[in-house]
């Protein structure tokens, strides 16, 4: 039911998604709008790598960290914890915070991706899935060095593991997981051209430290 206090909850989701992690951090630290280098994106994987480890690493974990706060606020609403009304305000709030962070009010709508919104977002609904989608991520990355092959391979492997590995039957639940998958596809359309192109830049897993000369030579 939509009350006024949920739509409250709602607003204030959306206005925690809209905080621009990586736009404000850029430009409060660094003096640049990410948003007009590397990719073009205001989310965590372009702040890595525009500004590297220290900008990334807090961006990453705000951004996380919005979408679990957002969802979070169902807690304290009067509905069930574990009901159908309860989790089906879980979805909604996340999804919220997910537009928000797409299309923050804070950052003229420009925003990134919402990929570590997103894992905030499922940690705080199916935490047990959320950890198995983060290790297939851990190990298609450890393995092609793509973030964006990675993304796509934990969201598509996400339904699978909700639907069928932990056999899920709430309706919103199921939608909302085959929903991620899409989305996430959608987004990273410009990364599934560049892969078939073989032109998609690879994360730096490993710093190689230049040899220094040898002072002696």
């Amino acid at each position: 039911m939509l009350t006024s206090t949920n739509i409250l909850f709602l607003l204030g989701a959306y206005l925690l998604g809209s905080i621009p992690t990586a736009v404000w951090i850029g430009k409060y630290f660094y003096k640049i709008d990410v948003r007009e280098y590397g990719s073009g994106n205001a989310g965590a994987t372009n702040v890595f790598r525009v500004l590297g480890k220290k900008a990334g690493i807090p961006v990453l974990l705000i951004d996380v960290l919005k979408g679990f706060v957002a969802v979070s606020l169902a807690n304290s609403s009067d509905y069930i914890v574990g009901s159908n009304q309860f989790i089906n305000l879980q979805l909604v709030l996340g999804i919220a915070s997910l537009v928000g962070h797409i299309f923050p009010i804070f950052a003229s709508f420009r925003g990134g991706k919402g990929i570590a919104t997103l894992l905030g977002i499922i940690l705080a609904i199916l935490p047990f899935a959320a950890f198995i989608s983060i290790g297939i991520f851990i190990i298609v990355l450890l393995v092609s060095s793509y973030v964006s092959l990675s993304s796509m391979t934990a969201a598509v492997a996400f339904p699978i593991i909700v639907i069928l590995g932990f056999k899920t039957t709430t309706p919103s639940l199921i939608i909302f997981s085959i929903l991620i998958a899409i989305m996430v596809l959608i987004t990273h359309q410009k990364n599934i051209e560049r892969l078939l192109r073989r032109e998609e830049s690879k994360a730096k897993l490993i710093n190689k430290k230049k040899a220094k000369p040898d002072a002696n030579k």
